[in-house]
């Protein structure tokens, strides 16, 4: 039997696979858009979703370990999922807005799920608070971005 934290690791990789769909025409869409002046650490995003998907997989396993609720885990990968799906689904459709509206659906679905974590661990609330803390900065680059760019928008 595979141990609970590799499942959830295993689950986390192949939701986030799926969000490499990406054609280069996607990929140049979205590098061509203008940013806010004031994103200067745009090369630590990357760095900085790794920390919340290492940190949204323990709070998983915590969460799992104390509930074994398959409820609890649907919300885990729902959420992955949207946080996810932002980049193809918005440079497919060439949507800054439709990127504005996962990432807030993202945050709100991610509020829920906290407060469902919080009446289990506190420590696993503790592990989903680089989301909660990034995802709304994510979303204001991505309006911001429409700001600058209004014909993407």
């Amino acid at each position: 039997m595979i141990p609970a934290w590799l499942a959830i690791a295993l689950v986390g990789v192949a939701i986030a696979a799926a969000s490499s769909l990406l054609s280069s025409r996607d990929i140049k869409w979205f590098k061509q858009l203008r940013r806010p002046d004031w994103l200067t650490f745009e090369f630590a995003i990357p760095f900085v979703w790794t920390v919340v998907f290492i940190c949204g997989g323990w709070s998983a396993y915590i969460v799992w370990r104390q509930t074994q609720s398959w409820w609890l885990m649907a919300g885990y990968a729902l959420l992955e999922l949207l946080i996810v799906s932002y980049t193809p689904v918005m440079c497919k459709l060439r949507s800054l807005r439709v990127g504005m509206a996962i990432g807030a659906a993202g945050f709100v679905f991610g509020l829920v799920l906290a407060w469902f974590v919080v009446q289990v661990d506190t420590n696993a609330l503790l592990l989903l608070l680089p989301y909660l803390l990034w995802s709304p900065v994510g979303t204001l680059i991505t309006w911001q971005m429409a700001q600058l760019n209004p014909n993407e928008a």
